[in-house]
């Protein structure tokens, strides 16, 4: 805001209209004449007038104060103010409206995909027709099935960690390696492998995993191995973070599935501090949704209802 003009001094018998900045904008405030104004202030005062006459523009009316440098720092014209509100109001319009479509288009596109496979069994939008065999069976019979065995349970675990690396696709066209690698995923056994063995040139396990993932998985088997002499098995140290009884969840859209949940970083955070690695909240996750700790399988889905279902009869 501009500095407010200066006022000519004037003494206690000489008093005029002088202008005074408020927040509401620039305002003439008259104060007590003691005696008439002499000719000369009346000239200067019709002067002034003349300056501060009412503008047109737009059909509104926009009085300046007594110069166009002073109008300046008002507050905006009531019409910049409704050009900017119905701006803002009009985008939240069409940001409404393209999100309405973009729901519509994925619900669209949802139903028709799980609507195509031949044996009329609607399933989870990411597996389709088209999809493997294994990948589907993958969705059919394990996926949100709980898991309560030992072995099993640091399978998905590991393989979970393989994600970094692999889709599932080709973690599951490869699976028969990893089982044959890891001496099908006993924890024990696992454990008393070493650093050197495992990537031994004449195993070949590089073709699967990175030499840092193959050591995890190591240092994860020792770490699988103390819990059990703690807890008597991996299986209630795992399921006691979710009170032994799986998550069902509601969803029926993929966009509400999350990728990690506040009780997959408190798993994800105690491993850590286990001595455990590649274990991310994500990664935690997805062990969990494999694993059975939650049911993520779409309402629509054939699979939510029979997951629910092993659940009660487990």
């Amino acid at each position: 805001m501009s500095a407010p003009p200066r006022v000519r001094s004037v003494d206690s018998d000489d008093r005029e209209l002088r202008s005074v900045l408020c927040p509401a904008g620039n305002k003439l405030q008259q104060k007590a004449l003691s005696k008439p104004a002499k000719k000369s202030d009346k000239t200067l005062t019709a002067k002034k007038t003349l300056q501060c006459s009412p503008l047109r523009r737009n059909g509104i009316s926009m009085n300046a104060s007594y110069s166009s440098e002073a109008s300046s720092s008002c507050e905006s014209s009531p019409l910049s103010m409704a050009s900017t509100s119905s701006g803002k109001r009009a985008l939240r319009r069409n940001s409404s409206s393209t999100l309405r479509k973009n729901v519509t288009t994925e619900e669209r596109d949802e139903k028709k995909a799980g609507d195509c496979f031949s044996d009329g069994r609607k399933r989870c939008p990411w597996i389709t027709p088209k999809s493997d065999e294994c990948y589907i069976a993958f969705h059919d019979q394990e996926w949100g099935v709980p898991v309560h065995d030992d072995k099993k349970l640091f399978e998905l675990l590991s393989l979970s960690g393989a994600l970094a690396e692999l889709s599932w696709k080709d973690i599951l066209s490869k699976r028969y390696l990893f089982r044959e690698v890891f001496m099908d995923f006993d924890p024990i056994a696992v454990s008393e492998l070493t650093n050197k063995k495992i990537t031994s040139p004449e195993i070949a396990t590089t073709a699967l995993l990175s030499e840092q993932k193959l050591r995890s998985i190591l240092e994860n088997a020792n770490q699988v191995r103390k819990i059990i002499v703690e807890f008597g098995s991996f299986d209630k140290y795992i399921w006691n973070f979710v009170n032994h009884k799986p998550t069902q969840s509601q969803f029926r859209y993929s966009r509400q599935v999350p990728v990690k949940t506040s009780k997959a970083e408190l798993i994800s955070k105690d491993l850590v501090r286990r001595g455990f690695r590649s274990v991310s909240p994500t990664v935690i996750y997805s062990f969990m949704q494999t694993a059975g700790l939650t049911n993520d399988h779409l309402t629509s889905c054939f699979r939510h209802q029979e997951c629910i279902s092993k659940d009660e009869t487990s």
